[in-house]
């Protein structure tokens, strides 16, 4: 009796997490905590940032079972088995993997979004599309640096600062397996410059420009139309449907909740999206995408790689919006700030938060925020729009 309690004890003891545990894992543990530390203490894009640093957690657990990575290679991928064999996180993976989360991510900011300010100052659909100049640029370098196609259009896509679209292009490119990069890394490491966008931008806007351009004053937007604002998204869908199809999935549900918002009477549709409906798939993209982030794909080379990649593009994508500011500043013979140019990228509202801020801190009677969020909102279309270019020109 009390050998076979011996053995007991013995075969729990070689099966536990504790006799289990890699050094990897348990350094992948410990980034998971910086990750929360970030979220909570210094509220960095806490909404996402923490359900994926809790995904990290879970899936570098030894014998967690929760998350299988070998059920999601190759290109034909069985759900019988994912529901058969999978965990948990497998199962909540196929929302990423299928490229269901994004879309729905984009429904909700579609109606939570006021184009007003776009409408009103069509010109900074050019400010918007100039900021995405650090996405090709990256893609480019990605190349040179021996990332295959696919691997270098997921990296650039990161300069867009836009996590649903990355995860959205990344899960498309790195379809099959066999990539030194993985959608989680590259979701990671989109999360993680979204919410650096106040320490990675200002000193950029700085850089490039001078203290008279950014004492500039601009003008009061014209008051926008309820017709122009129903008009808007259907045209923009029809646009950029027929220019670029493969952007179509992301534009079309922004488009759709945004016409939802603005036509009045989809209330409940409205709340819907931009409440529970996101806040559920907010969690389960969170937590999914974090299960991704295993040891063997983050303490690499490659992922530094990325990590460096990812800040060039976003840092590119902030000084091509600002440099183009610049010149619309000489075009229109100082009436435009080009502070506003950075706002460009699609972290909404927080690019347009600091072009405020900056221009503030030389003038704290200067008011650009509804200025900046012309381009703001720009560049979440405009990302959109750069991913379809990718998905089009990267077979896949």
């Amino acid at each position: 009796m009390l050998e076979n309690f011996l053995e007991t004890l013995a075969a729990l003891a070689e099966e536990s997490g504790i006799a289990n545990l890699t050094w990897q894992q348990g350094v992948m543990i410990l980034i998971s905590f910086v990750f929360m530390y970030l979220a909570i203490k210094k509220q960095f894009e806490p909404l996402l940032l923490l359900p994926i640093a809790f995904g990290m957690l879970l899936t570098n657990l030894p014998n967690s079972n929760m998350y299988h990575p070998e059920l999601f290679e190759g290109t034909d991928i069985s759900l019988g088995n994912i529901f058969k064999d999978g965990g948990l996180l497998d199962v909540f993976y196929i929302g990423v993997k299928f490229e269901i989360f994004p879309p729905l991510i984009f429904l909700g900011i579609g109606c939570m979004t006021d184009f007003a300010p776009l409408i009103a100052n069509p010109k900074s659909f050019l400010l918007g599309a100039a900021a995405q100049g650090g996405i090709f640029f990256t893609f480019v370098g990605a190349a040179l640096l021996g990332f295959s196609d696919r691997e270098a259009g997921s990296i650039a896509i990161i300069g867009g600062a836009d996590g649903p679209t990355s995860i959205f292009v990344s899960s498309q490119l790195l379809n099959g397996g066999g990539f030194s990069v993985d959608t989680g890394t590259i979701a990671l490491a989109a999360y993680t410059y979204m919410a650096l966008v106040p320490v990675i931008q200002p000193p950029i806007m700085k850089a490039l420009t001078t203290q008279k351009e950014r004492l500039v004053r601009m003008d009061s937007l014209r008051p926008v139309s309820k017709t122009e604002k129903i008009i808007f998204p259907i045209l923009v869908t029809i646009v950029i449907a027929l220019l670029v199809p493969d952007a179509t999935t992301l534009v079309g549900m922004l488009m759709l909740g945004n016409l939802l918002k603005e036509s009045g009477v989809c209330e409940r549709l409205v709340k819907t999206a931009q409440n529970e409906l996101m806040n559920i798939v907010t969690i389960l993209l969170g937590v999914s995408v974090g299960a991704t982030t295993t040891a063997d794909k983050v303490i690499s080379m490659a992922f530094l790689k990325v990590i460096l990649l990812g800040v060039i593009a976003f840092c590119l994508g902030t000084a091509c919006g600002v440099l183009f500011g610049k010149l619309m500043y000489v075009v229109t013979k100082g009436k435009v700030n080009p502070l506003i140019g950075s706002a460009g990228v699609s972290a909404v509202p927080m690019a347009a938060r600091i072009s405020q801020k900056v221009g503030a801190e030389y003038d704290p009677t200067n008011f650009l925020l509804m200025n900046a969020m012309g381009p703001n909102v720009a560049g979440v279309i405009g990302s959109a729009v750069a991913a379809g270019v990718l998905l089009s020109i990267i077979p896949h």
